[in-house]
């Protein structure tokens, strides 16, 4: 039976009946063809040690019914070096186009499992969005930084720019390399923060009526908190925050979800839908304190030492169960709102 509206924080099955595997993911319009590709989390039970199995991607053409187009980036378990190896911690891909090399670039941020704050990105490239994909560069730290949650944009001059997190610091936005697969040495910088939950990560990217948008969130780890909404009239900002766009959102926690990526949805005159995850969708029962109660539970001065394990990165969970909630961005005048719906469809906007 097909889909004909989103649900968000339900379980999302594609077109052969099984859970969408695309997680930390995004979406790409090529051809008339929506393709959404993520991290396969499909073996990721938080017992066998598995982080991921490679990235997979999925087509649809009406947002509610996917197809499963395979897995686009294998994992690599026979090379325990490699940062596609199942038990390395590979999260959240961006594929962007060239027009310049006619090459799709996909970047891949991996952390180092003894110490998360040390982080890196693997680069690829492919001649069609579903690969083969051929690794360029691997444990690439832009501008010799330990480089967290991003987002990869394009200009409509072709220019590209990568926006991370300076793991535990500030945000970056670095300006990419003609073939997309470093950066130039240009950079600015915003968001500085002290130290976590403050420090902005999982940074998602648009443009609309010439604004710039970032929305991220904080840094707690699977555990949901508020998300912030920043605007400037420039790639490079200065970007101005204006504030926690999930409306009525009492629990704090961007309703129990982590937003990927936001993109327009072509024919519409102003759809923009937020895509996040619910990567914990079993603690959805539980109490969730405030954000400042949460910090403080997992972080202190006299510790001098963010503790992950409290966070619900250590041990592995069970992702391969994590729900996807998506939503559509209101905006009154610069700022942006996400109200919660239990149903919607994209038909109702014009």
């Amino acid at each position: 039976m097909k889909n004909q509206a989103i649900y968000p924080g339900k379980v999302w099955l594609d077109t052969n009946g099984n859970r969408i595997q695309a997680h930390g993911g995004s979406i790409m319009y090529i051809d008339g063809v929506y393709y959404w590709y993520g991290e396969n989390k499909e073996k990721t039970d938080g017992v066998n040690g598995i982080w991921h199995w490679g990235v997979k991607c999925y087509s649809s053409t009406d947002l509610y019914n996917w197809e499963d187009r395979g897995i686009i980036i294998p994992p690599e378990p026979g090379d325990p070096t490699s940062s596609l190896h199942p038990e390395s911690c590979m999260d959240r891909p961006h594929i962007i186009y060239n027009k310049k090399t006619k090459k799709y670039v996909c970047w891949m941020k991996i952390m180092n499992k003894d110490s998360f704050q040390t982080q890196t990105e693997t680069v690829m490239v492919a001649n069609h969005i579903l690969g083969p994909y051929t690794k360029v560069k691997e444990g690439l730290q832009p501008l010799g930084m330990n480089a967290g949650d991003f987002d990869l944009a394009v200009a409509e001059d072709g220019k590209a720019y990568y926006y991370f997190e300076r793991v535990h610091s500030e945000t970056i936005c670095a300006d990419l390399t003609e073939d997309y697969t470093d950066v130039t040495g240009y950079y600015s910088t915003h968001f500085p923060r002290k130290h976590p939950p403050y420090v902005r990560e999982a940074t998602a990217h648009f443009k609309r009526k010439g604004k710039h948008y970032l929305i991220t969130s904080g840094t707690t780890g699977y555990l949901p908190n508020p998300s912030e909404v920043a605007v400037a009239d420039t790639w490079h900002g200065p970007y101005k925050v204006l504030g926690n766009p999930h409306v009525g959102d009492e629990s704090q926690t961007s309703f129990h979800s982590q937003i990927s990526c936001i993109f327009k949805v072509e024919g519409k005159k102003d759809l923009y839908i937020a895509c996040a995850d619910r990567w914990l969708p079993q603690n959805m029962d539980k109490e969730y304190p405030i954000y400042e109660e949460m910090f403080n539970s997992i972080y202190s001065e006299e510790e001098k030492e963010f503790d992950f394990s409290r966070m619900g990165e250590e041990p592995i969970q069970n992702t391969s169960i994590a729900d996807y909630v998506w939503l559509p961005l209101r905006f009154d005048g610069d700022m942006v709102y996400i109200d919660w719906k239990d149903e919607w469809r994209i038909e109702d906007y014009e």
